[in-house]
């Protein structure tokens, strides 16, 4: 018999949790019901995660790097490349995009408002730069949430068949703003 590495058991911790969470949302899931579902004892799930937060922060971590990555890393260029590109990343993250949106009280339990706030001020930027008129700002958000929007709402489609769509309608809300 070969014992599992804890690096795989840890990942096997995130990926239920990630599917519990997104299922039941996150306030319905137990640790207890993640261990279990794992066939693990609690104070081993404890053993790689020492809360519950801990563990939820664990899952959302992969999406947070990313944006913040991507924020950093951007500069300004054609609308249409920024939002394919962002929809692409979005995309990745998407069941983590639902597990937050089913659950809005996972941003402040985890204080990420002010960071997604951040990122999304930081994308409008870079769509229509920063001294844009109000105008412009609001429909470069709408744009940025929009897209967001969808990937949560349409998550079950093929992704292209998504990304096409939305990515045409955020640049005729960004557009409309000019």
């Amino acid at each position: 018999m070969t014992m599992a590495r804890p690096s795989d058991t840890k990942a096997r911790i995130q990926e239920v949790a990630r599917e519990l969470f997104l299922r039941q949302g996150v306030t319905n899931t137990s640790l207890r019901q993640i261990s279990e579902r794992l066939g693990i004892t609690k104070p081993a799930l404890y053993y790689h995660f020492d809360s519950r937060e801990a563990l939820l922060r664990s899952v959302i971590q992969p999406l947070t790097d990313d944006l913040e990555a991507f924020a950093a890393a951007r500069r300004p260029g054609p609308p249409e490349d920024l939002l394919a590109d962002y929809f692409d990343l979005a995309w990745q993250h998407r069941d983590v995009l639902m597990m937050i949106v089913a659950d809005l009280s996972i941003l402040s339990e985890l204080d990420l408002v002010g960071r997604m706030l951040s990122w999304r001020e930081t994308l409008v930027t870079l769509l229509i730069g920063p001294t844009a008129p109000q105008r412009a700002r609001i429909h470069a958000t709408v744009a940025v949430g929009g897209l967001s929007d969808c990937i949560v709402e349409y998550a079950q489609l093929p992704a292209e068949d998504v990304k096409k769509a939305a990515v045409e309608a955020a640049l005729a809300a960004l557009h409309a703003g000019s």
